[in-house]
């Protein structure tokens, strides 16, 4: 149906761990890490430490390469042509994505290349987001202060990874970031890297559905730029 998107099934996300398979598949993966402050924190520094140290791993501090957020479009849209997962490391800011990684999907996934007429390049690929919350998992409640269960704050990844023909994996999430203890870092550290060592050898994979079909008429194409 043109113009349409079929809904997503709704996902459940990874907090723990999880049996995996016992026999590595070697696939490109590309993580891209965004953290405004990487001195302040003490989840995504050693997570984005432990994917640096993976064999067929690259990452990238969207950060430190882009400081005046000057994007690099065609080497952005290079790394992604190459990589079977993208990974989205952030923490959680204002119940979304760190400014600059919002900014790179906005110059990066562009008409005629990741979506839209000929838009194919990520067609078949995946995204999983790995993401940290200041507020522990209790205050994602509609007794909590935050009022929701974490899952409605995730249709913007989800669709996004749809409207480009990628299945969106469920995500790793680490609550209350700033008052786990250092035994449970470290442990949410060793699931991120055998997750990513394995992939896509994951036991919850098998038998996704792949993406829905989400075609975008011409009429509905960006305006270009005068």
């Amino acid at each position: 149906m043109k113009g349409a998107c079929y809904r997503l099934p709704q996902l459940r996300y990874v907090s723990g761990m999880q049996a995996l398979a016992t026999t590595p598949l070697p696939a490109p993966v590309h993580v891209l890490a965004a953290h405004p402050n990487w001195r302040e924190s003490r989840v995504n520094r050693p997570l984005f430490e432990a994917a640096q140290a993976v064999p067929g791993v690259q990452a990238l501090d969207l950060y430190a390469r882009y400081p005046d957020y000057a994007i690099d479009v065609p080497a952005e849209q290079a790394r992604l042509a190459g990589a079977q997962l993208l990974v989205l490391l952030h923490p959680v800011q204002w119940y979304s994505m760190p400014a600059l990684l919002k900014l790179w999907l906005d110059e990066v996934l562009t008409w005629g290349w990741a979506y839209g007429t000929g838009g194919t390049a990520l067609r078949g690929k995946d995204l999983w987001l790995v993401a940290t919350t200041g507020g522990p998992e209790d205050s994602y409640h509609p007794q909590g202060y935050n009022r929701y269960f974490f899952d409605a704050f995730l249709p913007p990844y989800e669709q996004t990874a749809a409207l480009c023909g990628m299945r969106f994996l469920p995500p790793l999430l680490l609550h209350g970031a700033h008052r786990v203890s250092d035994a449970e870092v470290a442990a949410h550290v060793a699931v991120f890297r055998e997750r990513l060592a394995r992939y896509p050898q994951w036991p919850e994979l098998d038998g996704m559905d792949s993406s829905p079909a989400c075609e975008v008429p011409v009429t509905d194409r960006p305006a270009e730029e005068s």
